[in-house]
């Protein structure tokens, strides 16, 4: 490990990104149109009633919330990471003197300071014009901080490790499309968790995709009872944990078997 070369490259990244930031700008609106098209569903539908218990400020809330931390804990390394095994590009991370995951994660950390940079503000404009309605307790917001980094880490690792497969077959993406499909379905993007029927509500309490994106939102909103906020708290660390174990697993055993000319 080497922190300081870590730090730099980080700065370096950030720097190139900030060159062409109105390119990264429409990639994060993009990422922004699903969430915004089930925000006006969900609040359409629940009108001046309720649906599942949340009202049409809630949704509107939750979805608001939703973009923020969806920005935050999407990773976009790991889209590329099988194409620098495939065309022997890996040949220049694994010769630098640090560890190739600081250059993941220079590419994670500019990103999302990029990203943000686009997408906090488009998020407050919302804000002011549809008017969503919450009420953040102390508790909830410290407990949304832990539970935002360890949805950021399981997202990051768990996709790692899927792009790592790509040691072994030439259609890891095809993984990851996977992955981004589930997440969708069961991450909270299609509806909130409680609007969904009992047995896919059970699979995405079982999964760690609920996890990785929408587990947050719940913790910050407060629409968790207590035991499921623990259950959720345990659940979202293990699967972190099980992913990190993965991504090393993969990552000693792949670098092994790694050959590449040039790159």
């Amino acid at each position: 490990m080497n922190p300081r070369g870590g730090w730099a490259l980080i700065k370096r990244t950030w720097a190139s990104w900030m060159q062409h930031r109105s390119f990264f700008f429409l990639l994060a609106f993009g990422w922004m149109i699903p969430p915004l098209i089930y925000l006006f569903v969900w609040s359409t539908a629940a009108g001046g009633e309720t649906v599942g218990g949340l009202t049409r400020g809630e949704f509107v809330a939750y979805y608001l919330i939703l973009i923020l931390v969806n920005q935050l804990t999407y990773a976009q390394t790991n889209w590329t990471v099988g194409d620098l095994i495939r065309d022997g590009s890996m040949n220049v991370w694994l010769l630098r003197p640090m560890s190739p995951i600081y250059n993941a994660l220079s590419t994670e950390i500019a990103g999302k300071v990029v990203y943000m940079l686009f997408t906090a503000p488009v998020a407050l404009v919302l804000a002011i014009f549809l008017r969503p309605e919450a009420t953040f307790s102390l508790g909830n917001t410290l407990l949304f901080i832990p539970s935002l980094l360890f949805a950021w880490a399981l997202r990051f690792f768990w996709g790692y490790w899927l792009a790592l497969l790509a040691y072994w077959t030439t259609r890891a993406q095809a993984f990851l499309s996977l992955q981004d499909s589930l997440i969708f379905l069961l991450g909270g993007q299609v509806a909130p968790m409680v609007l969904l029927p009992g047995s896919m509500a059970w699979i995405a309490r079982l999964l760690p995709f609920r996890y990785m994106v929408g587990f947050p939102v719940e913790v910050l909103m407060g629409i968790l009872p207590s035991d499921e906020l623990v259950f959720g708290l345990i659940a979202q660390a293990g699967w972190m944990v099980m992913a990190m174990a993965l991504y090393l697993f993969l990552w000693c055993i792949g670098t092994r078997r790694y050959e590449a000319v040039g790159g």
